[in-house]
């Protein structure tokens, strides 16, 4: 990417519009990816966040601080050259929904996921015609292939910038259904990710925390709020 260089060259970093949507210039200097393909993005709102990231640099870059940046350009340089592979690895994540796969025992924790997840599985069926299935332990169900080709039908329609968060959506929570709910508007990010941490929450309140543990859960949370905060940025103006 001709900005990621080690060291800031620029003074200003702005969004500005161009031939299929918005980019960002550092000065008169056009941001590209890492596989040095022109950075577009569909919005002014992706590109002014992006600018804002540019714009917050120090003297040294860091592309940690720079999550909206990486996932134009994931979309642009991964997503966009392997869209059917993403959305199928994506909708893949049906075959093996978190939502399906219920405790045998105690009673208790077998309340809480009903509770919790019986909801959306009921909203997958209504919102896009996929009733799941669901079992009890870990081994593996095979799916109802309806199902599975409806969620996988509502993936492959989106476009790189959605399947770029999708991809975070589903794969931090472990659940399509719950990952399409948050593209969908029908809960937010922080939401589900507490809906797919029951089984967590439920050990934690038996045993209490692992401080290692809990700082990679805030870790993927954060992902997780981010990728959310990177889809509304495709449907903001």
């Amino acid at each position: 990417m001709s900005g990621w260089t080690a060291k800031r060259f620029w003074t200003d970093a702005k969004a500005e519009p161009v031939s299929g949507g918005y980019t960002v210039l550092l000065d008169a200097r056009a941001v590209k990816t890492p596989a040095k393909r022109a950075l577009v993005v569909p919005t002014r709102a992706m590109a002014e966040a992006m600018a804002a990231e540019w714009q917050a640099q120090g003297e040294k870059i860091e592309p940690a601080t720079m999550p909206v940046t990486r996932s134009a350009n994931a979309a642009l340089d991964k997503v966009a050259t392997q869209m059917a592979e993403v959305a199928e690895l994506i909708a893949a994540y049906g075959e093996t929904d978190l939502l399906c796969y219920r405790a045998e025992r105690p009673a208790d924790l077998i309340a809480l996921q009903a509770e919790g997840w019986d909801h959306w599985l009921d909203w997958a069926e209504a919102r896009h015609g996929a009733r799941l299935s669901i079992t009890q332990g870990v081994v593996p169900i095979l799916q109802p292939a309806h199902a599975l080709v409806a969620l996988a039908r509502r993936v492959e329609a989106y476009d790189i910038w959605e399947l770029a968060a999708l991809h975070d959506l589903v794969g931090l929570t472990g659940s399509l259904v719950l990952g399409l709910a948050v593209a969908d508007g029908a809960l937010t990010a922080a939401e589900a990710w507490d809906v797919s941490r029951i089984d967590e929450a439920y050990q934690i309140a038996q045993w209490g925390a692992d401080e290692e543990a809990e700082e990679l859960a805030a870790l993927k949370k954060q992902a997780l709020l981010h990728a959310e905060r990177f889809w509304m940025l495709r449907h903001s103006a």
